[in-house]
């Protein structure tokens, strides 16, 4: 449900064939898998109201199509791999065509008809492989890749083909002593565009967070056996332009930067309260004197 029940939205509905724990068939809609956060995006599991910018701005969150893949585990002892590989729908001309004015991945998710058709007839491939040891955390490599504009229409050329590569990496981990708890990660994106285009269009993006968990107080809290307070803080950033000006050669900026502590109590794990506080800097394409922006939020969480 989004938009206070304005509108219903699927995000993830398929048919899953199990053959094998290393060897699984999966159809339907489809959630990519992209980076640490597109398929863990569920609110109970973070301590943090708002989502990351690197996951939602730059790549574009709850991300899913229409489409089919493979997708495994395997157990060894301490060890586990795992890899998702799909062949779906994917993006279309609003990455470089919006309201915007720069490249944004996200803006493709306005359009709904990419569960209906294509909009070029090209698959986009998303892949992911992930290992994990028991003891040390997990480490996670994600891609995503294909033509996004519609480069003909009943046989006739209408222009080049035109690619865009996603490229991620993840880790996460929990200290054995103290329990606090890591999560980063850091994704590239590489835009192939028309060299008519404005300069504040960027061919090559990148960003990341760093999210890094504490609990500080762990005992029965008004009934609730395993209450437990937390004290966090998330390290943001995205650069939606890491390119230079041709006549001048100086940096091309349109940069943001967040640091957001928090203090949140889960009384039972699937519910979180929390109270965060954001400090972010926003540079222009020229790199001004950045606008700052402060911001208190509290809020809950839970499944239902």
């Amino acid at each position: 449900f989004e938009d206070g029940t304005k509108e219903i939205n699927i995000e993830f509905a398929a048919i899953d064939f199990h053959f094998d724990n290393i060897f699984n068939f999966r159809g339907g809609v489809v959630v990519n898998p992209i980076g640490a956060f597109n398929q863990n995006h569920d609110g109970p599991k973070w301590e943090f109201i708002d989502r990351p910018m690197s996951a939602t701005e730059l790549l574009p969150a709850t991300f899913s199509n229409v489409g089919m893949g493979i997708y495994g585990k395997k157990y060894t002892k301490q060890w586990v791999f795992a890899y998702e590989a799909y062949l779906t729908n994917g993006f279309d001309d609003s990455i470089i065509d919006n309201d915007f004015s720069r490249t944004s991945l996200s803006a493709a998710k306005a359009n709904r008809d990419r569960f209906e058709e294509s909009s070029n007839g090209k698959p986009l491939l998303t892949g992911k492989v992930a290992l994990r040891n028991r003891k040390v955390g997990e480490l996670g490599l994600s891609y995503m890749g294909g033509v996004y504009n519609k480069f003909q229409d009943d046989g006739f050329i209408l222009a080049p083909k035109r690619a865009l590569k996603v490229l991620a990496i993840d880790f996460n981990s929990v200290l054995k002593k103290t329990k606090t708890a890591f999560t980063a990660e850091w994704a590239w994106i590489n835009v192939d565009f028309p060299n008519n285009y404005a300069v504040q269009y960027g061919n090559t993006q990148n960003g990341g967070f760093l999210d890094i968990v504490q609990p500080v107080f762990k005992k029965p809290l008004m009934g609730f056996p395993n209450s437990t307070f937390y004290v966090s803080c998330r390290l943001d950033r995205v650069d939606w332009n890491t390119g230079k000006f041709t006549k001048t050669s100086s940096k091309i900026y349109d940069e943001t930067i967040s640091i957001m502590p928090a203090i949140s109590w889960r009384p039972i794990t699937s519910t979180v309260v929390r109270l965060n506080y954001r400090h972010q800097k926003k540079w222009d394409l020229l790199g001004n004197p950045p606008a700052n922006i402060g911001i208190i939020q509290f809020g809950l969480s839970s499944y239902f």
